[in-house]
């Protein structure tokens, strides 16, 4: 008799029929009536059914998910018009949802936000999640500062072009951070949600929800190292000046695949603006 193997398509059948309700042993009988060898059968469809039955558990288990920031790419588009500037979408991924665009910014918009956050720099902190402040951490060596929403005419313009490329409305939007990295600096790998299980994430979910969003602009090109690094799906994003990478985390769980860090500057100077985006207005 001729060797039989689980195919993928095999699979996917056995999940269709269960998704439609069919009981085990019907599927189990089909399969035989079909020309499948009896314990192939019946190994292919514990396979997949326990398989199945455990995502589905895991997918209970999860928060349920939001709405979240979103380009419009169903067609695939090569550029998005973003108000002010069409925008090159580079790259696009669904799972996790990441999108690079290209020439988000121009070369003078990128200096004048590096000349203006300069003077107010200062040592880069990360939250607390016991009690919802702020501390210096050694997982985070930038340097940075925050704009007020709307602080200059440039802020502004940036949030708005925003706010029209990924259809989410100013208000709902952090002010803008810059980070300056130099050589040896990173931001070890990180989620951008907040924990709402942890006691002092209360009084930070209060001024606007959850975070949903991250767009990271770069205002500068390092000579060497610096990159967006998402562990969880083995891709880095390489920081070009004028560029900017989106991603989304429909809720408050590592299942988003949305851990990401800043990869060690080798050589050369790192700038970046970030803007996180909310569920709601953010005050």
């Amino acid at each position: 008799m001729k060797s039989q193997f689980i195919t993928p398509e095999l699979r996917q059948w056995i999940l269709d029929q269960a998704k439609a309700g069919c009981r085990p042993e019907d599927v189990l009988a089909s399969m035989r009536a079909s020309g499948w060898d009896g314990a192939v059968a019946e190994q292919a469809l514990e396979q997949t059914l326990s398989q199945f039955l455990a995502e589905r558990a895991q997918q209970a288990a999860l928060p349920p998910p939001v709405q979240v920031p979103e380009p419009a790419l169903d067609d695939s588009p090569a550029e998005l018009w973003a108000g002010d500037r069409s925008v090159q979408v580079l790259m696009a991924m669904r799972n996790p949802r990441v999108v690079l665009f290209g020439a988000f910014l121009s070369d003078d918009e990128c200096d004048e936000l590096v000349a203006s956050a300069a003077p107010r720099m200062t040592r880069s902190e990360t939250v607390v999640i016991a009690t919802g402040g702020s501390e210096v951490h050694a997982s985070r060596t930038s340097r940075g500062m925050f704009f007020g929403r709307g602080e200059t005419p440039l802020c502004e313009r940036i949030e708005q072009r925003i706010a029209t490329l990924l259809r989410w409305p100013v208000a709902h939007g952090e002010g803008l951070q810059v980070l300056h990295y130099e050589p040896g600096a990173e931001y070890k790998p990180h989620y951008d949600y907040f924990d709402p299980t942890q006691p002092g994430m209360a009084s930070v979910l209060r001024r606007g929800g959850q975070r949903v969003g991250t767009l990271v602009m770069y205002l500068t090109t390092p000579d060497k190292g610096g990159g967006t690094v998402f562990p969880d799906v083995a891709l880095e994003v390489m920081p070009v000046k004028g560029n900017a990478v989106f991603f989304s985390y429909d809720r408050a769980h590592p299942s988003t695949r949305t851990l990401h860090g800043g990869a060690p500057v080798v050589a050369g100077q790192k700038w970046v603006a970030t803007k996180w985006l909310r569920e709601g207005e953010f005050r």
